[in-house]
């Protein structure tokens, strides 16, 4: 059976293109550094991320928590807002992996005051932890983009405390599609940089960690370190480069379906959809004063050949991606509305 899953944009799987890649890619032992594939899609990342170098890791939680076990010192402060996904969905990975410590903001929708920032930066004093980096996201994991202007504002506060500030990127091309921009105009205001092959990309695995030629030496040998150096990984390496070089000249359709399926859905009675929050592939919604059961909803979907989520702290979210149709879209609808409107 076939589902319509839109649970994540994780949930991508591989292209026929891509599996063919896999099959015929050309490898070597990366750990040794002559896997050609590899060396292939490290080098295009660096290229299209504006970054003098990067590296291919397991994951977006690997390679955010290597960004910091690389920048900081044991003992360090991160800043950054309380919503985002280091903070929510990575498992506490900084305290364990880097040995810091997450001081957070509270974000307007994703978006960090300059100003707070700054008052949140440590002075030197026996009692204080050194400040040590500065973590920002975008697109962030609301499913909101920030303004480059935003942006811009904190890397040029952070220079000026000598700060190195870090890019969740995870959906950075997400971002860049939104703005119609190239993603190395985003990532100019930060120092190091992550973003996925494998959220809404079809990438089956991997993400890029990119930032100087010095600090990817570092995090090469903190990717081992934490596990991550592996072998003959260009059959990873080749659907990654389709990732990059074709699949992120398509997210736009993505985004133009969640605005479908965001609009549909505001036409239930009951429903509360957050339309200005699509910006990229995802929608939030609540659904509480349809009357519903969200488990009734969830459940009742799955057997109609759909995947989603249950809601978190009462918002359900729903992922367009690749694999999701525009009258996938609209049966998706017309489904939730018999559901919701048939208690």
């Amino acid at each position: 059976m076939r589902y319509i899953d839109l649970r994540s944009d994780t949930v991508t799987a591989p292209t026929l293109e891509m599996r063919e890649a896999m099959l015929k890619a050309e490898v070597g032992d990366d750990v040794y550094g002559d896997d050609p594939t590899m060396m292939e899609l490290e080098e295009y990342a660096a290229e299209i991320s504006g970054k003098e170098a990067a590296l291919f890791v397991p994951s977006g939680t690997f390679g955010n928590q290597l960004s910091l076990f690389t920048h900081c010192r044991r003992g360090d402060e991160v800043i950054l807002g309380d919503d985002c996904h280091i903070v929510q969905h990575e498992v506490g990975a900084a305290s364990v992996i880097a040995g810091v410590h997450l001081r957070t903001l509270q974000s307007l929708k994703g978006e960090l005051d300059p100003s707070e920032i700054e008052a949140k930066i440590r002075g030197v004093d026996i009692h204080y932890p050194r400040t040590g980096l500065i973590c920002i996201e975008n697109a962030h994991s609301n499913g909101r983009v920030i303004p480059l202007s935003n942006m811009e504002e904190i890397y040029d506060l952070a220079k000026s405390y000598n700060l190195p500030v870090h890019l969740d990127g995870a959906r950075l091309f997400n971002a860049a599609a939104h703005l119609n921009i190239e993603a190395k105009t985003i990532t100019r205001y930060c120092d190091s940089v992550m973003f996925c092959l494998s959220k809404g990309l079809c990438a089956p695995v991997g993400s890029i960690l990119a930032g100087t030629r010095e600090f990817i030496d570092r995090a090469r040998k903190g990717r081992k370190l934490m596990g991550g150096g592996m072998r003959q990984v260009g059959v990873l390496a080749a659907p990654g480069l389709i990732a990059l070089k074709t699949m992120t000249g398509r997210l736009k359709d993505d985004h133009e379906n969640a605005l479908l399926l965001g609009h549909e859905l505001s036409k239930i009675p009951g429903m509360e959809v957050d339309i200005e929050g699509i910006q990229i592939s995802m929608v939030f919604f609540d659904m509480s004063k349809t009357g519903c059961d969200p488990d009734k909803l969830v459940s009742g979907l799955y057997e109609k050949g759909i995947k989603v989520n249950p809601p978190e702290n009462g918002i359900m979210r729903l992922v367009t991606n690749y694999w999701v149709s525009r009258d996938d879209i609209m049966f998706v609808v017309d489904t939730i509305k018999n559901i919701v409107t048939c208690r």
